[in-house]
């Protein structure tokens, strides 16, 4: 009877020390969508692989777990395809839950540059609308291939992490694609047409997922730094959400970013892409991309101008007329205009001309108003 009482209070203990490990483990968890989506995870992957295809081929492999995503919450494994874009000595590598015969959700984006002759950086950056904001993870700094990328010769910034990074040209997929007949990988799958190889499976608890997460993130570190910019613009053209994830996370998300306001009250995302709303003040905006930092023009980038309070907006109010940078003019006060009396504006084209105000106290004499 003694030992009976024994093994059952051996028994309660062990499961109340599992019970408790399993508490702690889950209360890691941000209940985010991309808890189950392992960054670190995926670079290592691509580290392995051979070239792109492989690639894809590991990420839905079940013995990685590393995609452990069910989006459309069917209860089974989503696929993530992968899609390359070439531009120059940069790539980026996209990579894409199906969620329906519909609907996709970009999951992250690998950005690949080849920097010189035998160099190559590399980073993930995890979609904002899956990890709550934009999350970018790259290789730990290793003796034999990691080189300074600071601008700095001396002083606090040649020691700084963000200035150490990794030279990843000798991974065999990085080899691959920078080869010379190398073509553009674009995966040829849908939600209707799986490779025969692939089966899904049923995802598994976060507590159970979460080990293998930290076994990946032994290796691989997140970082505040985006190491290749030209990447960015590259893909935000064809950045791609889905209505159906953003809904069955809008309140989670939006109770994470609610938590990541710093102390001025103002959101800590920099120019990340949102479909939530909630801080920005804006509703639900399905598959709109916000360029923030500039232009596309024909597929290439084209830096954003600043608008001069003092110039003129040729567009405003309909006009054809194209933006005129806004003029300063020194010796203490402005051209006069001409135009109406009094410095009035004038039209151009249909747009608001930028009235220019009379000078009587110095600087550039104007011509007589006419009336």
């Amino acid at each position: 009877m003694h030992l009976s009482k024994t093994i059952s209070a051996l028994l309660l203990s062990i499961t109340m020390a599992v019970s408790a490990s399993a508490q702690e483990q889950q209360a890691d968890s941000t209940g985010l969508p991309g808890d189950n989506f392992s960054l670190q995870g995926a670079l290592d992957l691509f580290k392995k692989a051979g070239s792109p295809e492989e690639f894809e081929k590991l990420l839905n492999s079940q013995d990685n777990k590393v995609n452990n995503l069910d989006l459309n919450g069917d209860g089974q494994i989503d696929y993530v395809r992968v899609t390359g874009k070439k531009q120059d000595n940069v790539q980026i590598f996209v990579l894409q839950a199906l969620v329906s015969a519909n609907e996709s959700q970009d999951v992250a984006v690998i950005s690949l540059e080849k920097t010189a002759e035998n160099n190559a950086v590399i980073q993930i950056e995890g979609d904002a609308d899956i990890y709550g904001e934009s999350t970018i993870a790259e290789p730990l700094p290793e003796a034999e291939n990691a080189f300074n990328d600071s601008p700095a010769s001396h002083g606090p910034s040649v020691s700084s992490p963000d200035g150490i990074i990794v030279n990843v040209w000798f991974w065999p997929c990085v080899r691959f694609v920078y080869a010379p007949a190398y073509t553009v990988w674009v995966s040829p799958f849908t939600w209707v047409a799986h490779p025969v190889w692939w089966r899904p499976w049923r995802p598994m608890p976060y507590y159970e997922y979460r080990p293998y997460c930290v076994h990946y993130n032994t290796r691989y570190v997140v970082v505040p730094t985006r190491r290749i910019p030209p990447a960015r613009f590259m893909y935000r053209p064809t950045r791609v959400t889905s209505v159906t994830v953003i809904q069955r996370n809008r309140i989670v998300v939006n109770n994470y970013r609610n938590g990541r306001l710093d102390n001025r009250g103002g959101y800590r995302m920099d120019d990340r892409q949102s479909n939530y709303g909630g801080n920005r003040g804006g509703g639900y905006a399905p598959n709109r991309t916000y360029n923030d930092g500039g232009r596309y023009n024909n597929g290439n980038y084209q830096p954003s101008r600043t608008y001069n309070s003092g110039g003129r907006t040729g567009n405003y109010g309909g006009g054809n007329n194209n933006y005129q940078p806004g003029r300063t003019y020194n010796g203490g006060g402005n051209r006069t205009a001409v135009g109406n009396n009094n410095g009035g504006s004038r039209q151009s084209g249909g747009g608001y001309g930028g009235g220019r105000t009379y000078n009587n106290g110095g600087g550039r004499g104007g011509r007589a108003a006419r009336n």
